[in-house]
């Protein structure tokens, strides 16, 4: 059987994203996302856990992700596991970390200013303000070429808003948020 490495992931930003460059040039940004993940105890009691996710962007979409992005920010990604493995140079044991590659990050809310701002759905696209055109535009040498659509999505799958014009989270949830 083939194997199969995608991720799917929504959730809000623990911090601002920050933008730096590798030695080539190249644009990179490391996000950490939290997901919430809720279930019923055997005792009957609702429970959540959240999970604390870093996910890696590259190239113009990292920039995108730095101009735009915050604190907060209700965010959707798609992209593969990597593992990261190093020695611990205090204490010589092997490390490692499990993070997401992202392929393609969706903004889904429109907090761009601090103090949030902004509203649910309407406007021109799902964070609020059309991005300038060039974001937009499918980027091939962002990510390799896994066989996956890197661009926008173009119908079907996963829809950041309803038929409606709200988001697919409601607003009054941001009040259960740690951060």
């Amino acid at each position: 059987m083939p194997d199969l490495n995608r991720v799917q992931l929504m959730g809000r930003l623990t911090f601002d994203p920050e933008l730096r460059r590798i030695p080539n040039g190249t644009a990179v940004s490391e996000l950490r996302m939290a997901v919430n993940r809720s279930w019923q105890g055997r005792d009957g009691d609702r429970r959540e856990e959240v999970l604390y996710i870093d996910v890696t962007v590259w190239d113009r979409q990292a920039e995108t992700c730095c101009q735009i992005l915050r604190k907060g920010s209700l965010i959707f990604v798609e992209g593969s596991l990597k593992m990261d493995q190093w020695d611990d140079k205090t204490t010589g044991e092997k490390r490692s970390k499990v993070r997401v590659q992202a392929d393609r990050v969706q903004f889904l809310d429109s907090r761009r200013d601090a103090g949030g701002g902004g509203g649910y759905g309407g406007g021109e696209d799902e964070y609020g303000s059309a991005p300038p055109r060039e974001s937009r535009r499918p980027r091939q040498e962002s990510a390799p070429d896994r066989g996956f659509d890197n661009g926008p999505s173009r119908g079907g799958g996963y829809s950041p808003s309803n038929s409606g014009g709200r988001a697919a989270v409601a607003p009054d949830q941001d009040d259960d948020i740690p951060f």
